[in-house]
């Protein structure tokens, strides 16, 4: 798979990574620890180089990516974050020096490495003052400890405030073609200071894939049944817009989750989405995306798309709305 660099600081990564969340939170029961493993290591065989994880998806999740990547570290970028208050996201948010330090001690002894490649924020707190969790994490990479600085749904001022006292390599937010929000003023300014930026849920969800539809139901603790956008009259009206990408998906021999993610791709050089799953074939067709040339009359074809639909639902409740964009 083709590499891109992903802002002025030197990270260089696949084209597209694998979100790792979905393996043991957020959707249902945890994948089976062999079945994931095997499906990691098939990421990495088809050319996967960059790995998200996070303290607050459970130890279960950085012990999977540790175990599963421990032979391959030198060739991988494994990045996770810190910022919930013990790691439980119902708690809230500590972004405490001290903290950010335990969780670093801790991630690197379930990520079973010596240094963490990208150590995001997950979310901003605004109880901690910026320049105070920039400080931390700059000291973590004089000690080795941590390559790169990342944020996570982060807003304009954070990113500022953060990027002064210690260069931030990556933003992680939500980003796809029916979450855009971020082409206001985030990707604006991710551009103006060289910054990278790696879109997560960037088939929405799922959504984007055509494999939902009206009758869809999701399992026991699957973050979807909460969620406004995936209310069943939102998720009626919002079906228009997975029929019309078919359609484009179908004149260029690609399926609808290609489209959505080379239409990432195409947006800036330095994106590199990480779509999620445990399916091998997901997996397979997701990675085929970066073989998806869209032209310029593509990409205007989809816009035109794009805008013809408009999104019902808000992306999160309005308790997670207020965690991000700070």
């Amino acid at each position: 798979m083709q590499k891109r660099k992903i802002g002025s600081s030197g990270l260089e990564v696949s084209a597209l990574g694998l979100g790792c969340m979905g393996m043991t939170f957020g959707y249902g029961p945890a994948a089976d620890v062999t079945e994931a493993t095997k499906l990691i290591r098939a990421a990495v065989d088809l050319g996967v180089t960059l790995f998200d994880s996070a303290e607050a998806y459970g130890e279960a999740n950085e012990l999977l990516v540790g175990n599963a990547l421990a032979d391959v570290r030198q060739q991988v970028v494994i990045a996770t974050k810190f910022g919930i208050k013990n790691g439980e996201v119902k708690q809230g948010l500590d972004s405490t020096p001290a903290r950010i330090r335990f969780v670093a001690e801790q991630s690197l002894k379930r990520l079973k490495t010596d240094y963490i490649d990208i150590f995001y924020q997950h979310r901003v707190d605004p109880n901690v003052p910026m320049e105070d969790v920039a400080g931390t994490v700059k000291d973590l990479i004089a000690e080795g400890k941590v390559k790169y600085f990342g944020m996570s749904e982060a807003g304009v001022d954070a990113i500022r405030k953060a990027h002064a006292v210690q260069p931030v390599s990556a933003l992680q937010s939500e980003y796809s073609m029916w979450t855009r929000e971020p082409e206001e003023q985030i990707i604006p300014l991710l551009e103006e200071l060289g910054i990278g930026f790696v879109p997560f849920s960037p088939l929405g969800k799922g959504f984007l894939t055509g494999a939902i539809n009206q009758e869809s139901t999701f399992k026991e603790g699957d973050i979807r049944n909460t969620l406004p956008r995936f209310q069943e009259e939102a998720r009626k009206a919002n079906l228009a817009l997975t029929d019309l990408v078919k359609g484009i998906a179908d004149s260029k021999q690609a399926t609808p989750a290609q489209i959505a993610l080379a239409w990432l791709l195409a947006q800036k050089p330095w994106i590199a989405p990480i779509p999620g799953t445990t399916k091998l074939h997901r997996l397979q067709e997701n990675v085929g995306a970066a073989n998806v040339e869209l032209t310029p009359e593509d990409l205007h074809r989809i816009e035109e798309v794009l805008q013809q639909v408009k999104i019902q639902g808000s992306r999160y409740t309005a308790q997670q709305q207020a965690t991000i964009n700070r």
